[in-house]
């Protein structure tokens, strides 16, 4: 091999290692992110995205069809700009920056975690984002209370909404999976597509509640309006 092959070789090995440094040390949101990047921060998104249960396959640190298509689904989730593209305001939605900043206050966050636990720790992650969601949609509402405590705490005709405010476990210290769940609904997922409440049918025996609109069924929990 010439000394100029040689030169061009050990160039390129140089270059190869400096950019796969760069790929490798990028955090989620230092950069845009789209079909063909690869690095650390894409793994990253991977695992936010499969944990939210938009799967993508494997966690391997390549943004391919499958990721893209992942970015995709959430987006049309979160009432984004659908382009499959990791840019600024997909990855804030994605890591819930924008929660507290729509006129909730860290209590109503805790408060709203408090319930997702006590009503659906042993569900799923999606499952428990829907279950916020729930109230969520019950404070947009014109029917119900306008805040996330009134929602909560809301009675009619003598009884409590929601069963865990009755029977006290509303008071039980949320886990850190409640309260990621709590600001990804705050934030705007909505697994359920408008449900205003949910029951379990092993459980309920509610007429009013059954006769409901039927939204979607996640785990143990139907959605209904």
């Amino acid at each position: 091999m010439n000394k100029k092959l040689t030169c061009l070789v050990l160039v390129i090995i140089l270059l190869t290692t400096v950019f796969a440094a760069l790929g490798q040390a990028s955090t989620l949101g230092s950069r845009i992110l789209k079909y063909g990047s690869w690095g650390r921060d894409v793994a990253e998104l991977q695992t936010r995205l499969n944990n939210l249960g938009f799967y993508v396959g494997e966690v391997d640190g390549i943004y391919g069809l499958k990721t893209e298509r992942g970015v995709i689904r959430f987006q049309q989730s979160r009432g984004l700009r659908i382009d499959g593209i990791a840019g600024p305001q997909t990855i804030r939605a994605l890591l819930g920056n924008t929660s507290v900043s729509r006129g909730y206050s860290s209590r109503d966050v805790e408060l709203l975690a408090k319930l997702i636990y006590a009503e659906a720790r042993g569900e799923s992650y999606i499952g428990q984002v829907a279950v916020g969601a729930t109230v969520l949609n019950r404070v947009k509402s014109p029917a119900y209370p306008n805040t996330i405590p009134g929602v909560i705490f809301q009675v009619v005709d003598g009884y409590y909404q929601y069963c865990s405010v009755r029977d006290g476990q509303i008071y039980l210290t949320p886990n850190a999976t409640a309260r990621k769940a709590a600001r990804d609904a705050l934030a705007g997922w909505d697994p359920t597509g408008g449900a205003l409440t949910f029951y379990n049918p092993r459980n309920t025996t509610n007429i009013w509640v059954r006769s409901r609109p039927y939204c979607t069924t996640i785990g143990n929990h139907v959605f209904v309006k």
